[in-house]
């Protein structure tokens, strides 16, 4: 579980980036992304360590391969407390960006494991998203 006082933390910087995102106000955007980098260093060196805090960190990296980077952290931590909802995720955004990049395989691979772990989740939409998505690739790739 997520400490209260970092999700709300973490909540404010995501709405503030996709204001000043929405606003096209790159300062704006690169001076919150700092802080919200600086919030999960810090928080990795304590117990207050969480996968969404670095999930929305990749969310918001403007570079593709540095963001993958960051999932991948984010998903050994979701890993590491066995957390569902975050694998899938995690795994899912990963699957875009490794599309986006080309990366036909790895994002099948990220997607079917997304799908694995989601079928523990009661979300059917997200199921279903990640089932479009998987369908799309495959297609594409035939």
């Amino acid at each position: 579980m997520i400490n209260t006082k970092i999700y709300h933390s973490i909540y404010v910087l995501a709405e503030k980036l996709l204001e000043a995102d929405s606003a096209d106000d790159k300062e704006t955007f690169d001076t919150l992304y700092v802080q919200l980098k600086d919030l999960c260093t810090e928080n990795e060196k304590g117990n207050k360590d969480h996968p969404e805090q670095w999930e929305t960190l990749a969310d918001f990296t403007e570079n593709l391969d540095e963001a993958l980077i960051i999932y991948q952290k984010a998903l050994d931590k979701a890993a590491a407390i066995n957390s569902k909802e975050h694998l899938s995720s995690i795994a899912f955004s990963m699957a875009e960006l490794q599309s986006e990049l080309g990366q036909t395989e790895a994002a099948i691979k990220s997607l079917q494991n997304a799908k694995i772990t989601a079928s523990k989740l009661d979300d059917k939409a997200f199921k279903s998203e990640i089932t479009k998505l998987l369908s799309k690739i495959l297609a594409e790739q035939s």
